[in-house]
C-alpha cells in the first residue's frame, strides 16, 4: 500500500522518536508499504527552521527521509486545485496540511497523521497515527 506521511510522522519515523504510535510504526515498518513524504513537508520544515521553531535543517530532513526509504511526492497543479475543494474549518487553516490532504485524495493514498484536525477532512483516507 502507498502511504503519505505527514510532516511530524515522517520526522518521528526517520529519527526513531518515541512519539510514533505502535500503529504508525507498524505501517511504516511493513515492507510491502511504499512511504511518501510530500514536498510540502520539506517546505514546512524550511519555514519552521528559519523561524527557529524546528532545529532540523530541511536539507538534513530530506537526507534522513531518503535514508529511511521514503519517496518524495512533488506538489502538482492538480494537488493545488484539490485544496479548493476541501472543506473549511475555522480552527484549522494550515496550508501544509491542506496540501497534503489534497495530495492524499488525488493520489488515492492514505495520509498518516497524528493531528486530529487533519482527520476531519476525509476519514476514509486518514490513518490515525
Amino acid at each position: 500500500m502507498k502511504l503519505l506521511l505527514d510532516t511530524h510522522i515522517a520526522l518521528w519515523a526517520a529519527e526513531g522518536a518515541p512519539q510514533l504510535s505502535a500503529t504508525a510504526a507498524a505501517l511504516i515498518e511493513y515492507p510491502e508499504n511504499t512511504l511518501y513524504v510530500s514536498a510540502a513537508s520539506i517546505w514546512e520544515i524550511a519555514i519552521k527552521y528559519r523561524k527557529g521553531n524546528l532545529p532540523v535543517h530541511p536539507r538534513d530532513a530530506r537526507s534522513a527521509f531518503r535514508l529511511a526509504g521514503f519517496a518524495e511526492l512533488p506538489i502538482s497543479s492538480d494537488h493545488v486545485e484539490g485544496v479548493a475543494a476541501l472543506p473549511d474549518f475555522p480552527d484549522h487553516a494550515d496550508p501544509f496540511d491542506r496540501v497534503m490532504v489534497a495530495q492524499a485524495l488525488h493520489e488515492g493514498m492514505p495520509l498518516v497523521s497524528a493531528d486530529p484536525k487533519v482527520w476531519r477532512y476525509h476519514a476514509t483516507l486518514m490513518l490515525r497515527a
